[in-house]
């Protein structure tokens, strides 16, 4: 049965808005990765595409959200050409037996229900989907590649403070929601502006902590199982925290700070300055559990995250900008789900 005509002509209307306003001086180009181009004309035949085929496209084209799928689409091209880069300075090269071996059973083949719940994780695998499937899985390949060159060798050593499920020290009360979110990037400007502060701060918190759980303890509750909220020195190698390697942690240089969700910990913000990295070493550790393929994936993905800079990407502003917290686009830096600036404050932390 063909789609509705009220559906084709909203999909007439809307391909064209899968990007809106004003872009950068590179005309035609959606994304310039060094000195290599995606073209505005790529990222709308991969949405012509998705439309014709994709359960979950046609629902966003009705809603007139194709600029979300746009988003997408520019944010899995960049990373391609990155990791293509990254892979060639490793000297990593496909396994191009695995990868047609994976080929034949393809797992991209096959639809997105328009009635998928995870609208982030739906969009990113329609545009997965209408990709060349080669291609995206030689990209699973070389980020799992990365990661397995990595990860043996990187560790993370941090100061921290949370905000979201402590009182604060000064009023005692918790801040929650939004007002929780601006706490959390107000304190990472404010330790990127001086990091002596930081120091200060994140060392009284730390105490502070250990009090209010003194205090839990006495009064007989078990605080075991609430995570640490504070900690200064944490010498963390990426083989032992796979969640917080695959996060902007592990990917920011000695001197920034980071703020981004605390992980597993719904309504907590990390807020973290980066004391030392080791990355070009075998780092000591016990018997690290083994990492999954997702897992394995979201770090390789990680090690692009000094890149973005080093190739000079620029995003055409018609998508959006570069959130390096997400390694994707987004529509504006409001929508960012955290930051990493550099020791004093200035730089591009997102584009």
């Amino acid at each position: 049965m063909g789609r509705p005509r009220a559906l084709v002509a909203v999909v007439a209307g809307a391909l064209l808005l899968a990007g809106c306003g004003s872009g950068p001086s590179q005309v035609g180009s959606a994304v310039l990765v060094g000195d290599r181009s995606v073209s505005i004309d790529q990222v709308q035949a991969l949405i012509d595409k998705a439309v014709r085929e994709q359960p979950y496209a046609q629902k966003l084209a009705g809603a007139h959200k194709l600029e979300e799928l746009g988003r997408a689409a520019v944010s899995q091209l960049a990373l391609h050409e990155m990791l293509a880069a990254a892979a060639e300075k490793q000297g990593i090269t496909p396994n191009y037996g695995r990868i047609e071996a994976q080929l034949a059973k393809d797992p991209l083949n096959g639809t997105v229900p328009a009635n998928s719940a995870d609208e982030t994780q739906a969009i990113s695998e329609v545009v997965t989907r209408s990709r060349d499937h080669r291609e995206a899985l030689t990209d699973t390949y070389l980020a799992q590649a990365l990661a397995e060159k990595a990860v043996p060798n990187l560790s993370v050593t941090f100061d921290y403070t949370s905000i979201g499920s402590m009182p604060d020290s000064a009023t005692g009360e918790t801040p929650k929601g939004p007002e929780a979110k601006k706490a959390a990037f107000d304190l990472a400007r404010q330790f990127a502006a001086d990091p002596a502060a930081a120091a200060k701060r994140i060392g009284a918190d730390a105490q502070y902590e250990a009090s209010l759980r003194q205090q839990a303890a006495q009064q007989g509750q078990n605080t075991d199982s609430i995570p640490p909220l504070t900690g200064v020195g944490e010498a963390v190698p990426a083989s032992q925290a796979g969640v917080l390697a695959a996060g902007p942690l592990f990917g920011s240089p000695v001197g920034a700070v980071t703020v981004f969700p605390y992980p597993n910990r719904e309504g907590t913000w990390f807020v973290a300055v980066v004391r030392q990295r080791v990355d070009d070493k075998p780092v000591a550790t016990e018997q690290a559990p083994a990492l999954d393929d997702a897992t394995k994936t979201a770090i390789g993905m990680r090690q692009l995250q000094p890149l973005f800079d080093r190739l000079d990407v620029r995003i055409n502003k018609r998508y959006g900008v570069w959130d390096v917290v997400g390694m994707n686009v987004l529509p504006n830096l409001d929508a960012a789900q955290g930051l990493v600036l550099p020791a004093g404050g200035s730089g591009r932390a997102q584009q």
